[in-house]
């Protein structure tokens, strides 16, 4: 994960807003973080990163929903069952669109690492997209602006003690993206918790 992170690091500083929009609908969280990290540091402008990071996210979201809403099960059986996506979970999923509808949509993105699953499973169950769409830009907005607020702390720290202790910036990129781990494996543990 460290070494993917500076890639896309080394990335981002070359190709600029160009490269951030694709990568974050690939990679969002942790594109954001660095992205986030560079505008702190002065290559980017942080509400640009934000509306880039929402923007992404629900790309994503969309993409699976209409592969759900088309393929159906067929996309679970295929594709789907490489990203994690399995029968037992969309049909679990299905329970709570028809209990608590789009609020399932934002608790999910903005607490859970159910997000694929879910996004499919809205697509199956042929969720009204306008209601899709307002919920999970909600969930985005929660979800990104955190992201942003946490990379843009990281490159405020990075850019304070640099000028003290050279090689402090690679630390404070990796503390960023281990606190990004913690925090996906926080989501999974809500994910397991929220299934029960």
């Amino acid at each position: 994960m460290e070494q993917t992170g500076q890639i896309i690091f080394q990335f981002l500083k070359h190709y600029g807003y160009f490269a951030m929009l694709p990568l974050m609908i690939v990679e969002g969280p942790v594109v954001t973080i660095i992205a986030a990290m560079l505008a702190s540091l002065g290559a980017f402008a942080w509400p640009v990163v934000l509306l880039f990071s929402i923007l992404g996210d629900m790309l994503g979201d969309v993409l699976l929903y209409g592969a759900g809403r088309k393929w159906g099960m067929g996309f679970v059986h295929g594709p789907g069952k490489y990203l994690g996506i399995t029968e037992k979970l969309v049909l679990r999923m299905e329970k709570y669109f028809q209990k608590h509808g789009g609020t399932t949509i934002f608790a999910v993105k903005s607490t859970t690492g159910l997000c694929w699953a879910t996004f499919a499973a809205a697509g199956i169950v042929k969720m009204d997209f306008k209601k899709f769409l307002k919920y999970s830009l909600l969930g985005g907005v929660v979800w990104s602006g955190f992201l942003v607020a946490m990379g843009y702390f990281y490159g405020y720290l990075w850019r304070s003690i640099k000028q003290y202790i050279s090689w402090v910036g690679w630390i404070i990129f990796a503390a960023a993206i281990i606190s990004f781990i913690a925090i996906t494996l926080y989501k999974k543990k809500q994910a397991k918790e929220f299934l029960k």
